[in-house]
């Protein structure tokens, strides 16, 4: 099963880092944050629209590597219609598919966060993955401060 996640992360992250969705400057956003990357040169600025707690918008732009776009791209697909807190849990769940050495079940029911999974076979690149997400909980917070994942 795992060859099969594998297979269908390259190809979701070269689709969305060929054809980001999202990306785009938002004009009437309401939240904004930066984020950096020092380790791959990732850079990208976050925008949300939130309006009672929930995001109603989500676009990014930036410049960085296939991962590191391709999550951002998947994050804003994900997330609009989300409460805050239902983004936030979102946030944790791919922080532990990533990050843990637990095997990941119930892929199914992660949904598009389930290809994200993939990145764990390339641990040099789960900042590059994460980046967008973290950017989102500072955003969530209402931060105002630039994120780095160092």
């Amino acid at each position: 099963m795992f060859e099969d996640l594998r297979d269908l992360y390259q190809e979701v992250i070269f689709d969305h880092n060929r054809n980001p969705r999202n990306f785009r400057e938002m004009e009437d956003s309401n939240r904004k944050v930066e984020g950096f990357n020092p380790l791959c040169g990732d850079r990208m600025t976050l925008f949300l629209k939130v309006e009672g707690g929930i995001i109603q918008d989500a676009s990014f732009q930036g410049s960085g590597c296939a991962i590191s776009t391709a999550s951002a791209s998947l994050m804003t697909e994900i997330v609009k219609g989300m409460t805050e807190k239902e983004a936030d849990e979102q946030f944790e769940i791919l922080h532990k598919i990533t990050t843990s050495e637990d095997e990941v079940e119930n892929l199914e029911e992660l949904g598009k966060l389930a290809v994200l999974a993939g990145v764990r076979e390339y641990p040099a690149r789960v900042k590059c993955a994460t980046l967008p997400w973290h950017t989102l909980s500072a955003a969530i917070e209402n931060k105002e401060a630039s994120v780095s994942t160092e």
